[in-house]
């Protein structure tokens, strides 16, 4: 931890800018987007949507609200930005501010069609022509014979005993918790530093070890490292971090040898649904276009589906393929990544971070993604396609 003299020399010196950093970190625990954005009655409307011949839009209904946005509106907007004096740290705090409110946005619109839409372009974006066109290229490789890892044999409760020895090589304690209503087979919940398992699933061996280089690998290496950080802005997230914190956890698999084409195409299929979004495709349009044209099994299109148009049309599944490309860059250019691993960062936050350590206020990471010195991959294919996108 933090000695807490350096702490109290800090915020001797810069008092309002911690004083503000803590206020902000009270009020933005109240508002993970991704423990309100899952649908509470998944595996109901799938039956259903199945029973109907894939024609009968879901009717998806989600966690109520713990809290009142207009109040947290009011909240974050009410800090005092102009008592910090280094204009610099001024604007980045207000972009921090301007961001959590579009957050709080979102959810306060999940379910509200395309209302919530529009805020999660806000937030998220949409995919560029360039992504669309990369998603294709990867979608026009043929499928490689299945192995062996792929063979779903292993349950939760063994999955839980995998990702807890995994996590063992970092040092860091691992809080594990099933449930069954996340889109994903497993996800950090980065306000309670837990990693959730979906219940009642079956994993392969090649799942667990993608899961474990992502989830564990990547995400709670930010989320801890973020955590030791002087500034609670760095655990709480910076705006536009989620491209580059998936972008290094789909690395991460790659350098720990479990992504697949399989899984790469997953990432393609991706960018299609998010696009098919701005189209004005409906949830059993883009359940046709992933099943019916591209020929994936429904129970895998529909999880596609289901990520895209939850909420009311979800876009951040669309920015997995491009902070992959653009991290893959860097590690061809041999760019260090451990600044972007201090936290929950992006890599236009570069600068401004330089600027804070300069000032004193960071600290080095205390913890690595281990996969990023291990360059497991032996498939060729995924380097061509890496090196070939555009």
């Amino acid at each position: 931890m933090i000695e807490s003299k350096e702490i109290k020399a800090l915020e001797k010196e810069y008092g309002h800018l911690f004083e503000i950093d803590a206020n902000l970190d009270r009020l933005v625990r109240r508002i993970e987007l991704l423990s309100y954005i899952n649908p509470i009655n998944i595996e109901k409307e799938k039956h259903r949507f199945f029973a109907s011949k894939f024609s009968a839009n879901p009717n998806f209904k989600y966690p109520k609200l713990k809290f009142d946005p207009y109040k947290l509106h009011r909240l974050f907007f009410s800090q005092r930005l102009e008592r910090i004096k280094d204009e610099r740290i001024r604007q980045l705090y207000q972009e921090v501010i301007y961001h959590y409110s579009n957050m709080i946005q979102c959810i306060e619109t999940i379910g509200a069609s395309k209302r919530f839409y529009y805020n999660s372009l806000r937030v998220y974006g949409t995919p560029t022509e360039r992504d669309v066109q990369n998603a294709r290229y990867i979608l026009h490789y043929e499928d490689e014979p299945p192995s062996m890892d792929m063979e779903k044999t292993y349950s939760a409760e063994e999955a839980c005993e995998y990702f807890k020895e995994f996590s063992q090589q970092y040092g860091f304690p691992l809080n594990i918790k099933f449930s069954t209503h996340i889109a994903a087979e497993a996800m950090v919940s980065n306000s309670s530093q837990s990693l959730l398992i979906k219940k009642n699933i079956k994993f392969s061996k090649n799942q667990l070890l993608t899961l474990s280089n992502h989830e564990i690998g990547v995400h709670l290496v930010t989320t801890f490292n973020g955590l030791l950080q002087p500034l609670k802005i760095f655990s709480n997230g910076l705006p536009k971090n989620v491209e580059t914190q998936e972008g290094l956890a789909v690395f991460s698999e790659y350098m720990g040898g479990a992504l697949t084409l399989k899984r790469l195409k997953e990432l393609a299929y991706r960018v299609l649904a998010a696009d098919s979004l701005i189209k004005g495709y409906s949830f059993a349009d883009t359940f046709d276009l992933i099943h019916g044209q591209y020929k994936l099994n429904r129970d895998e299109a529909f999880g596609i589906t289901l990520r895209a148009h939850r909420g009311g049309g979800f876009t951040k599944d669309r920015l997995y393929l491009s902070g992959l490309r653009k991290i893959y860059k860097r590690y061809q250019k041999e760019e260090s990544l451990d600044l972007l691993l201090m936290g929950k960062v992006a890599l236009d936050d570069e600068d401004i971070i330089r600027y804070l350590k300069s000032l004193g206020l960071t600290k080095p990471i205390a913890h690595k993604s281990l996969s990023f010195q291990q360059k497991l991959n032996t498939n060729p294919t995924l380097d061509f396609i890496l090196n070939n996108l555009k």
